[in-house]
């Protein structure tokens, strides 16, 4: 999850720039999940925001032009979202995964994961490349 952090936060970006995203603003999704730790593997209950391809959270539910995330997940790092009720036995639990790290969180019901998964979802395929204009092998090239 570091370097998910690392990811939003990189050198060239401030700790202040969200690449222009409003994230006080009319979201795509927003609402309460608990989400396990970074360091020490508590889970604590936290307002998160999609909108423009970044998973934002929060303290608390107010979020306003001077609200500071707490953290940033860019949704086009991220492979997959899924359910992961089996893998932490708690339900209404799902994982969203990067390819480095897996990073879990617990809605308040099976409604709002299957909400959260889609929308989440929906997102990573709006926002990320199949393919990368580096690993686009070009067959007909004499090199």
């Amino acid at each position: 999850m570091a370097s998910l952090w690392r990811a939003a936060t990189g050198a060239t970006q401030s700790s202040d720039d969200y690449d222009g995203v409003e994230f006080w603003s009319t979201p795509e999704r927003a609402g309460w999940l608990t989400k396990q730790g970074e360091y020490i593997k508590t889970w604590r209950r936290r307002w998160f925001v999609l909108k423009q391809g970044k998973l934002f959270w929060f303290k608390e539910s107010t979020v306003t032009r001077a609200s500071r995330p707490r953290g940033v997940i860019p949704v086009a790092t991220c492979l997959t979202v899924k359910g992961a009720e089996d893998i932490l036995n708690k339900q209404f639990a799902f994982e969203l995964s990067t390819r480095s790290e897996t990073m879990y969180f617990i809605a308040d019901s099976e409604k709002e994961k299957e909400d959260w998964i889609n929308s989440i979802g929906r997102s990573i395929v709006q926002h990320s490349r199949s393919v990368t204009d580096r690993e686009i092998v070009d067959y007909d090239s004499k090199q």
